[in-house]
C-alpha cells in the first residue's frame, strides 16, 4: 500500500571523497530534511559513477573538488543526466561562478540548514524537467571555457541561454531584469540586475544607473551634460547617473 508521504520521497546519492563531509550531510538531512531518501553514499567519483547508473537517483550532491575526478569530469561521463544536482563545495570563485551562469544551485562547506533547505526545494522543482539536462551541460561547457561565455536566464517556465557577447543592456523591473540583446529580443528574467552586475564581465559591463547595466562595447555615442546621456546602437537612450560619470568617462576612454 502506497502513502502520500512515500510519493513525495526524493531519493538521492551523495558524493564526497571526505567522509566526515559526507556523514555531516547524512545526518543533516535525517534530521532536516526528511523527505529525502539517502540511497547511498559515495567517496570518489568512481563508485559515484557506478552508484548513479545502478540506482538512477532522482538528486545528487555533488562535491566539486575531487581528486582524480571532479564533480564537473564526473557529469560529462554520462550522455544525458537524468537527474538534478545540487553542488557542495569550499570557496572555489570561478567553479561557483560557472555554476551561478547555468542558473544551478549550490552550498558552500561548511553547510547551513536553511541554504540545504532551499536547495532542496528548488531541486524539488526541477526533478524531470527538460531543461536541467541542457543546464548541466551548458555548465559543462562554461567551466571548460575562460572566460564563460553562455549565461542562462529563467525566462517564464523556462530557461534560455544567450551568449554574453549579445546582451546590450540590461534594465532593472523591480525583482525583474529586462534583457535587451543585439539580436533584437528582449527577455524579462527572474533576477535582479544587481545579480547580473556581478555575474557579468566588468571588464565590458557597467552600471550607469540604478536601473541600467550596459554593454559597453554597444555604445554608440555620449551626450555630454550634468552625467551625460548614453545612446546605444538600437537608438535607446540611457541617462548616466551624476555619482557614476567620472568612473564611466574613465572607463570609457580606456
Amino acid at each position: 500500500m502506497f502513502y502520500i508521504k512515500d510519493l513525495l520521497m526524493i531519493k538521492a546519492v551523495l558524493v564526497d571523497d571526505e567522509v566526515h563531509c559526507l556523514d555531516t550531510l547524512s545526518i543533516l538531512m535525517k534530521e532536516y530534511c526528511p523527505e529525502i531518501e539517502i540511497l547511498e553514499l559515495c567517496s570518489s567519483a568512481k563508485n559515484a559513477l557506478l552508484s548513479i547508473d545502478k540506482l538512477q537517483p532522482e538528486l545528487v550532491f555533488l562535491d566539486i573538488e575531487m581528486p582524480v575526478m571532479n564533480g564537473f569530469e564526473l557529469l560529462e561521463q554520462f550522455k544525458e543526466i537524468k537527474f538534478s544536482v545540487i553542488f557542495t563545495t569550499s570557496y572555489d570563485q570561478y567553479a561557483i561562478k560557472a555554476i551561478r551562469f547555468s542558473a544551478l544551485d549550490y552550498l558552500l562547506k561548511p553547510l547551513n540548514i536553511e541554504e540545504l533547505r532551499l536547495a532542496i526545494k528548488k531541486a524539488k522543482q526541477k526533478i524531470g524537467q527538460n531543461d536541467l539536462n541542457v543546464q548541466l551541460k551548458q555548465l559543462i561547457e562554461n567551466f571548460n571555457k575562460s572566460p564563460l561565455n553562455k549565461i542562462a536566464l529563467p525566462v517564464d517556465s523556462e530557461i534560455r541561454f544567450v551568449d554574453v557577447n549579445e546582451i546590450m543592456y540590461c534594465n532593472a523591473r523591480g525583482p525583474y531584469t529586462c534583457i535587451h540583446t543585439s539580436f533584437n529580443k528582449t527577455l524579462m528574467t527572474s533576477r535582479t540586475i544587481g545579480e547580473y552586475e556581478d555575474l557579468l564581465p566588468k571588464e565590458f559591463f557597467f552600471r550607469v544607473h540604478n536601473s541600467f547595466l550596459i554593454n559597453m562595447r554597444f555604445i554608440a555615442r555620449y551626450i555630454k551634460g550634468r552625467g551625460g546621456v548614453l545612446e546605444m546602437q538600437d537608438g535607446t537612450k540611457i541617462e548616466v547617473a551624476t555619482r557614476r560619470k567620472e568612473e564611466f568617462l574613465s572607463r570609457f576612454n580606456r
